[in-house]
């Protein structure tokens, strides 16, 4: 037999995505943050560190963004990494292999964060659809 199921009426199954604009200026301004807190707290010399902490952050901004802000995530991360937390201060430079690496990295950690939220909104929504045991 088949029963009914109520389901509520307005209930978003899933959550809508940050703008991008404001994604972007969050990384930013978060990047430009952490970077100077490592400067500060363990030195301009030591980036793997500085990478691991962007690339948290990344990934932090990948769960409330659109697929289509990860790229633009990733590039200004990688640009305050570049340009503050290696030597010399404020200069951009571009060293074929760790730059490259710098980048999958935080495009990785960023779509990475965008697909694990994606499927966790999923997965509740399709728990609030279905009826319980």
């Amino acid at each position: 037999m088949i029963e009914p199921v109520s389901l509520r009426i307005g209930a978003k199954p899933v959550p809508q995505p940050v703008a991008t604009p404001l994604v972007w200026a969050t990384a930013f301004g978060g990047a430009l943050a952490l970077v100077a807190l490592h400067n500060a707290l363990i030195g301009p010399n030591n980036p793997g560190t500085a990478l691991a902490a962007l690339s948290l952050l990344a990934a932090l901004l990948g769960v409330h963004a659109r697929f289509t802000a990860a790229p633009g995530t990733a590039v200004l991360c990688w640009l305050i990494l570049n340009g503050f937390a290696i030597p010399p201060a404020g200069t951009l430079t571009w060293t074929g292999h760790r730059d490259t690496f710098w980048l999958a990295c935080l495009s990785l950690a960023t779509l990475a964060g965008t697909i694990l939220a994606r499927l966790a909104h999923a997965r509740a929504a399709y728990r609030r659809v279905t009826p319980g045991p």
